[in-house]
């Protein structure tokens, strides 16, 4: 029967005031929308990459590969295949080019080279199907080396028909192959030929990339792989699957992180809300304990009703949730235009549990919010409060809690990262957060606290009373802190970020004019230029200067994504490279010198003078040495480099990706550029910039990666304007008898308006100092302990103050705004009849 009544209660509460009910159910439904929209799409992207791979892969036991990384001997293939525990073996040749188009454009595909006689039952989704149309003998047109099948991805991107001549790079060279049908695998746009033609135009003679296995029923597989030698490694189907996840961990991660933020918001916008609520209803609760209510019970009753304001705002944040996430999957892909998933868009993925999960979190979101509101209704005496003598004591129990939590925030802020995800850190900056919020008493009484007023009595009102009830300032800031402290810190974060990079690629953008052929390190090895090349476009017209780079994958560890080995001139790479930190000493032990990135360094541990075996083209493996540290925001999965010519006396690679031109004084640069392309095969082959068109280029991705980012941060600051605004809108209602009071002394309408919105701009101006604040203290552990233990990459700290400027100006203006809204409601009413209750 309690509960029956209480339910009730809360019930007619809800109904008696939807206005401020919806403003928190609001912030609620949002925060869940948004967390839950981040991990469907990211859930949905990471399902269909990995559905795509176990397509490509089709269904073995295991995949064996090279150790380093690199090729295998064709021979190998024979030796497996003999195996008594091996009941199929099937070759695969996997090489990353490009495609030419149908308008001219260059397009990333993935080939496929497979023996389809064996392959079958293996991959069937790449399966040859010919296209019957064409005449030609359906069971033999898939052994044709000359043509290729095109899965439904390239045949949308490529828009070359059955029957069409597809231009694929070879090296340096056009090989034009016929596009004889289709595949089914549904994945991103990749092509299947005949392994032998793979071989043959892609410069493959003898080599495989991988072998697929079916092994006979009671295997054993560290047996086989004794067999084979240490040359050889065993790889599980989804191994790319796994290395994607990998090395969008962070970013998801921290996606998922700061959509919370507006869940986070919100617990503060409950507290606010329901403060004020019980605030207005001492008489009542009061009344009620007269009446038999225990403490327990109007503890109870106040979060029942933050329980259904909860519930509500879970199920309608899952409903808004679904869509958004719909949307953005549609318009941004479901890598949210990082590109580290593709870009593609792909099929949402509903989940139960996780739809549990942010529905229970928007639920104890709303619990949080009002446990402290609660507990001040439980601690309610009766009998004072309905004399008016008690309810208003808003002061915190602790005043020792808000500066023990921002000591324990910079405490943690230090911890280092777990499982490469820097929980320390999140955990710090929601106790700086919260602790900031809890300091707000001290603050305003150190600020207030021996000062003397103005003179100028509607601000001297306003004043001494931010002084007096400096205890309910938590209560009507809070909301604006949260948000406006984390739109600091995304603001300065994200400006830091992108100025670190404008910076690094003017650093690494020295020449006058750039032209490549891969656009990623895995297309080094299928799109390439010959030395040949280098000295014809040195001898170009114009061109006082050319400098060369290979780009080559490194594999160090099976579970990441490979490194990228950069070959180029260093000369002192004091000036040639961005390094971070000084260099060691050249050793005298004559070893080659690596220059790692960051990300290397945090990844594989290859810190200044540590020696590395890394692997080499033909399977061998040289002892390096690590000599310093540069910075390189291109590959977050890692980078080495190494002076070209000691690459080219290890390995022998001579071959090219990139090309660096210093161009003569009044050299024509269209003439230059038209010199560059005539050297090639096709004049599609080559992507030619200037610097300040790769800047731009790259600046727009960075902005493209991080428009979530925004969105998320413009939600976090409406959020808490919702909550200013409700805290005024109770305070007014709360106060109709101070206002009734305030007028039989002598104050006309205009003067009680002015009142409130003085309150309004003091407590905002308190909000926004103090939001600014801890924004700039948030800000650090982004940018200096968030940053390098999500990405492993470091940068330097920037402040765009006239932004910081604007985001506390508008909250500012915002509040008094909406405190004069709420003055307006106030003083419409007849004031001098709020006191008649007490005559």
């Amino acid at each position: 029967m309690r509960a029956r009544h209480l339910l009730t209660l809360a019930a007619q509460e809800a109904r008696h005031h939807p206005g401020r009910i919806a403003v928190a159910l609001l912030a609620v439904a949002l925060g869940v929308a948004l967390a839950f929209a981040v991990h469907l799409i990211n859930a949905s992207a990471l399902a269909e990459f990995g559905q795509a791979v176990r397509t490509v892969n089709g269904q073995p036991d295991l995949e064996l590969r090279a150790a380093g990384g690199r090729d295998l001997d064709e021979a190998l293939y024979t030796r497996v295949a003999a195996l008594a525990a091996v009941a199929q073996a099937s070759p695969v040749i996997e090489i990353d080019t490009v495609a030419i188009d149908a308008s001219g454009r260059k397009r990333a595909l993935k080939l496929i080279g497979q023996d389809l006689l064996v392959a079958a039952t293996l991959a069937p989704a790449l399966l040859p199907r010919p296209d019957p149309a064409r005449g030609a003998d359906l069971r033999l047109a898939g052994l044709d080396p000359r043509q290729v099948f095109l899965n439904p991805a390239a045949q949308q991107l490529l828009g070359v028909p059955a029957g069409g001549r597809l231009r694929l790079q070879s090296g340096n060279r056009i090989v034009a192959l016929t596009v004889g049908g289709t595949v089914a695998a549904e994945a991103a746009p990749l092509a299947v030929i005949d392994i032998a033609g793979a071989q043959a135009f892609f410069g493959r003679p003898g080599r495989i990339s991988r072998i697929d296995l079916r092994l006979a029923p009671g295997a054993d597989r560290a047996g086989l792989l004794a067999v084979l030698g240490p040359g050889v490694r065993a790889a599980a189907p989804d191994e790319a699957a796994q290395r994607v996840s990998n090395l969008s961990q962070a970013y998801r991660v921290n996606l998922t992180v700061l959509a919370l933020v507006a869940l986070f918001t919100g617990a503060f916008l409950v507290f606010s809300v329901q403060s004020q609520a019980v605030a207005k209803r001492v008489p009542q609760l009061a009344l009620l304990g007269v009446l038999g209510m225990t403490g327990r019970e109007r503890l109870a009753l106040v979060l029942l009703e933050s329980a259904l304001l909860g519930l509500a705002g879970a199920a309608a944040g899952l409903a808004l949730g679904t869509g958004l996430a719909l949307l953005a999957l549609r318009v941004l892909g479901g890598d949210l235009g990082s590109g580290l998933l593709g870009g593609s868009a792909p099929a949402l993925q509903w989940s139960d549990t996780a739809a549990w999960v942010y529905g229970g979190l928007g639920l104890l979101a709303a619990l949080a919010g009002g446990w402290q509101p609660a507990q001040r209704a439980a601690r309610l005496a009766p009998a004072q409060s309905l004399k008016g003598l008690g309810g208003e004591d808003l002061s915190p129990r602790r005043p020792w809690l808000g500066p023990l939590l921002l000591v324990l925030g910079v405490a943690l802020a230090f911890a280092p990262p777990w499982r490469e995800l820097p929980l320390g850190a999140y955990a710090a900056v929601a106790l700086l957060l919260v602790g900031g919020i809890a300091t707000v008493p001290l603050l305003v009484g150190a600020v207030l606290g021996r000062r003397a007023g103005p003179r100028q009595p509607v601000l001297l009102l306003a004043v001494e009373r931010a002084r007096d009830q400096r205890d309910s300032a938590a209560i009507t800031v809070a909301g604006v802190v949260a948000s406006l402290a984390l739109s600091v810190a995304l603001t300065v974060m994200v400006a830091s970020f992108r100025d670190s990079v404008t910076g690094w690629l003017e650093e690494v953008l020295p020449a006058d004019l750039y032209a490549r052929t891969a656009a990623t390190a895995a297309q080094a090895d299928g799109a390439y230029l010959e030395p040949a090349f280098l000295r014809a476009a040195a001898a170009l017209p114009g061109v006082a200067r050319v400098q060369a780079q290979r780009v080559v994958p490194i594999e160090l560890d099976p579970a990441r994504a490979p490194l990228a080995l950069i070959a180029r001139e260093l000369g002192d790479a004091r000036r040639t490279l961005p390094l971070v930190g000084e260099p060691v000493e050249a050793g005298s032990d004559g070893l080659p010198e690596l220059w790692a990135s960051e990300g290397a360094v945090a990844l594989y541990g290859l810190s200044p003078g540590r020696r590395v075996a890394l692997p080499l083209p033909d399977g061998r493996r040289v002892e390096m040495r690590v000599r310093g540290v540069w910075r390189d925001y291109a590959r977050q999965q890692g980078s080495l480099a190494i002076d070209r010519a000691a690459w080219q006396r290890l390995s022998g690679d001579e071959r090219i990706n990139d090309l660096a031109l210093w161009l003569a004084p009044g050299a024509d640069l269209d003439a230059v550029r038209r010199g560059l392309r005539a050297l090639t095969a096709d004049a599609a082959l080559l992507e030619i910039a200037t610097p300040a068109e790769i800047r731009a280029t790259s600046l727009a991705i960075f902005d493209r990666s991080f428009a979530v980012t925004y969105w998320l941060q413009a939600v976090a600051i409406v959020i808490g304007l919702f909550g200013i605004a409700a805290s005024f809108s109770s305070q007014v209602l709360a106060r109709r008898r101070e206002f009734g009071a305030l007028q039989h002394l002598g104050m006309d309408r205009r003067q009680v308006l002015a009142l409130v919105c003085a309150e309004g701009a003091v407590w905002t101006g308190f909000g926004a100092l103090l939001g600014l604040a801890l924004g700039l203290a948030v800000s650090v552990v982004l940018v200096h302990v968030v940053n390098p233990q999500s990405f492993h990459w470091t940068m330097d700290m920037a402040l765009p103050w006239g932004r910081l400027a604007a985001l506390a100006v508008a909250v500012l203006v915002a509040g008094t705004l909406t405190a004069w809204i709420a003055g307006r409601a106030a003083a419409s009413r007849e004031m001098a009849l709020a006191v008649k209750e007490d005559w």
